[in-house]
């Protein structure tokens, strides 16, 4: 059995997003001849809410090595509280003895905390090792260059200085590319010669059955609402930002129209927007009760920016009366979450650019409904295509979609794992 090395510095119970592949994987990769090692920072080091539910997703047996890294108080002072910073010192120490242990065939990072993928080309050099990297969101992030100040992520042009030398030094000594979306792969090739087509492959996140079993079991309690009849409840839990100012736009448009034209059947919808910001819990802007302000339609819209642990927000998806997720302007993006809302099986509405791959994954699995836009489009057209869709969900709710899980099979965390795997064993030559 080949052994791979993944580097995953959030890891249950820590709730991060980031996570979620490696944790659904854990329990398949022996199944198709592939022993892993996660090695994971100590939560108490981690600044994230934790869910201990989620250590009951993965095989209790699994070889997880805890490490220390540096206390965010401490590095803060410096500028840095990124977790990769904090902990790069502490995985060169630790896995480097492992890696003489233990031989392994494949080092694998999978994670967002970006920095600590420049051990790669170190653990490449020192020990012969090939390593792959797992794109789940931009490192390098170009979005924001032409962006006005008060749209961009704080401390930005620090951040994007470090970040493009640092991914420079780790991309261009790289054996393979694992991303979510197909743009990824290709900004990468643009910028470094010498990765090619064939060092690359997309494999979204997987749709984990295994999370709604646990979920029956754990009987949690909806700290948001309690269903009844008197209110239509919209969900989405997942990031904000201003690169999903149009959609969200187009959707408090659709409120506002909806009222003005249905005031019985709109006067009862609730919208709850959970989990908006990446900061630290209490800390937070929110961006997406103030575009509900200039649409008039605030009354109806509520805004957490703290994350909801793992399980909790699937039981407030669970208890949804529709489930809607705006998306963003940038076509790379596809909501890493996309899948367990349709396990969730309940009315969606999604509202995405035309070119992200969220519209065919719901067009296939019939899960869903998408809202198409152009992001030149004006926001009273995604609005009153959005209110078309709102107003035949109102009207025919409580139903079930007619999901086609043959369809939806290639978008699971099995088939994900198969297709990693595939890819491990073309990248060390198996």
């Amino acid at each position: 059995m080949k052994k791979v090395l993944i580097i995953s510095p959030n890891f249950p119970p820590v709730n991060a997003a980031d996570m979620h592949r490696v944790r659904q994987s854990l329990q398949y990769f022996p199944q198709i001849g592939w022993q892993a090692t996660v090695v994971a920072v100590e939560p108490s080091f981690v600044e994230m809410s934790e869910d201990p539910i989620l250590l009951q997703t993965f095989p209790a047996d699994s070889e997880i090595v805890r490490i220390r890294a540096w206390h965010p108080q401490k590095t803060r002072k410096f500028g840095l509280g990124n977790l990769g910073y904090r902990s790069l010192k502490f995985y060169r120490d630790t896995c480097n003895p492992l890696i003489r242990k233990n031989k392994y065939d494949l080092i694998y990072f999978s994670t967002t905390a970006f920095p600590v993928m420049v051990l790669g080309r170190y653990w490449k050099k020192k020990f012969g090792i090939p390593y792959i990297i797992d794109m789940q969101d931009p490192w390098r992030n170009d979005f924001y260059l032409d962006k006005p100040r008060h749209e961009r992520p704080p401390k930005f042009m620090m951040a994007y200085t470090m970040d493009k030398y640092m991914e420079a030094w780790a991309m261009k000594k790289v054996d393979g590319i694992i991303s979510v979306s197909a743009g990824y792969p290709k900004t990468l090739m643009e910028r470094y010669p010498n990765i090619k087509p064939e060092m690359c492959t997309v494999i979204p996140f997987g749709g984990a059955s295994v999370d709604f079993e646990v979920l029956e079991k754990v009987q949690l309690k909806n700290p948001l609402f309690t269903p009844d009849k008197e209110t239509i409840n919209f969900v989405y839990i997942g990031r904000g930002g201003h690169d999903m100012a149009p959609a969200v736009s187009g959707i408090f448009s659709a409120v506002k129209q909806g009222l003005q034209s249905y005031p019985d059947l709109f006067s009862g919808i609730r919208f709850y927007f959970v989990g908006t910001s990446y900061a630290a819990d209490g800390q937070g802007q929110k961006t997406i009760e103030p575009i509900a302000a200039r649409f008039g339609v605030e009354s109806h819209v509520t805004e957490i920016t703290d994350r909801l642990p793992y399980f909790t927000a699937l039981q407030v998806l669970h208890d949804a009366d529709i489930l809607i997720i705006p998306g963003s302007t940038d076509t790379n993006y596809t909501a890493s979450k996309l899948y367990p809302y349709i396990l969730a099986n309940k009315p969606l509405i999604a509202v995405f650019n035309e070119n992200s791959s969220v519209v065919e994954i719901l067009g296939k699995t019939k899960s869903g409904t998408c809202v198409t836009f152009k992001n030149d489009d004006p926001v009273e057209e995604i609005g009153r295509k959005t209110l078309e869709v709102m107003h035949e969900f109102l009207v025919k709710i409580p139903f079930t979609p007619e999901t086609d899980w043959k369809e939806f099979e290639p978008y699971t965390a099995r088939e994900a794992t198969r297709k990693q795997v595939e890819f491990f064993n073309k990248i060390t030559g198996s």
